[in-house]
């Protein structure tokens, strides 16, 4: 699976399973109600499949100009860190909005999660790749 039917598959794939955990922390991590950690949770997400199609366009385009092909441990754990830091800068004034909470109560809130999902987001594309097969700018 190729362009742009592989990107709409990992993405939902990624965000439906981001929403549950997201949710479930937010109404443990911050004592919210699980109907305003889960709006919370589905903003987030959106934001995160905004930047999931603009990094992962750049991070293929640069991948596809690299001479050596496939994804490694140190490709792989470069997206991860790419991507969730990139979610910092939309997440943390979110969260610090709509949870009534400080930028820094946000941050470390944010930082619990950015921990969790690059494991989960390494993880996660680790099992997609081996599942779906390699994108075309990682095929040798």
């Amino acid at each position: 699976m190729q362009g742009l039917k592989r990107k709409i598959v990992y993405v939902s794939l990624f965000e439906l399973i981001a929403i549950a955990l997201t949710s479930s922390a937010l109404m443990l991590l911050a004592g919210s109600e699980p109907g305003h950690a889960g709006a919370a949770a589905v903003a987030s997400s959106m934001l995160a499949i905004i930047w999931n199609f603009i990094f992962n366009g750049i991070f293929e385009s640069w991948e596809a100009r690299q001479p050596t092909r496939g994804r490694n441990w140190k490709r792989r754990v470069a997206h991860a860190i790419g991507f969730e830091g990139g979610l910092v800068l939309a997440i943390v004034p979110l969260f610090a909005w709509w949870l009534d909470i400080s930028l820094w109560e946000a941050l470390v809130l944010d930082m619990g999660l950015l921990v969790f999902f690059m494991v989960y987001t390494y993880v996660f594309t680790l099992a997609f790749d081996r599942i779906f097969g390699l994108p075309a700018s990682a095929q040798g």
